[in-house]
């Protein structure tokens, strides 16, 4: 079997970060960012390979700029592309783990839209641009808020009317699930310590910060809350 090409997009609210990901290469074949999206200076940058390019796309949308990155992405895998994997920043709580797009995952992304209205509608573009041009290709979105799903309800819920959050979602959900994850599994293997059997206190630190207390493998509590204005503090 042939090593695997797979795309992977960030679609915010006006940007696009990209990367295409082959199985057997420690760096990208390719990389980039779509930036100030809607806006007279949208730009596309990218690297391929050892070359950096910019094409200025004035005005340019999400739908805009990735018809500019998909033939990019074509040229850079030879045209043998296995799958595109998407982060998507809310899932609520309708999900727990990374879902193959499917109708109802779509649903599920538009309904939590609310939670997170800059980013879940510009997610759905993606998946709708990528649809368009790769029909027959698997799509898998990873959420944000899937790992955080095994927190108990002390840490999730707050002091607030139980109505606000039967009818209302209003409840802490946490973000940066994937790096919590990443950073505390990839933490035990090299403390070697079994991930299953193992705690963590886990620090994403960026434009947007955020701590994790994981035990065994699980988010058990996180800085972030209903929304990511919740940090560190």
């Amino acid at each position: 079997m042939s090593a695997r090409n797979i795309l992977v997009i960030n679609c915010g609210s006006s940007s696009i970060k990209f990367a295409l990901v082959n199985e057997t290469l420690a760096t990208f074949p390719l990389q980039g960012l779509a930036e100030r999206l809607g806006s007279p200076e949208a730009v596309l940058h990218w690297q391929l390979g050892d070359i950096k390019e910019t094409l200025a796309l004035p005005g340019a949308d999400h739908r805009a700029a990735l018809a500019k990155l998909l033939p990019l992405v074509e040229e850079a895998s030879g045209g043998q592309l296995s799958g595109i994997g998407h982060r998507v920043v809310h899932g609520g709580e309708h999900f727990t783990e990374a879902r193959l797009i499917d109708d109802a995952v779509i649903e599920g992304i538009r309904s939590s839209a609310q939670l997170a209205p800059l980013h879940n509608p510009a997610h759905l573009i993606g998946i709708a641009a990528i649809t368009a041009m790769y029909p027959d290709l698997p799509q898998v979105s990873v959420f944000d808020t899937a790992f955080h799903q095994s927190m108990p309800a002390h840490a999730y819920r707050y002091a607030v009317p139980e109505f606000l959050y039967r009818e209302h979602g209003v409840r802490r959900y946490g973000f940066h699930g994937t790096s919590h994850r990443y950073v505390s599994k990839r933490a035990a293997e090299l403390a070697g310590l079994p991930q299953h059997d193992s705690a963590w206190l886990s620090a994403h630190l960026g434009n947007g910060c955020s701590t994790c207390a994981i035990v065994n493998g699980e988010s058990r509590d996180t800085s972030m809350g209903l929304t990511p204005l919740e940090g560190l503090v």
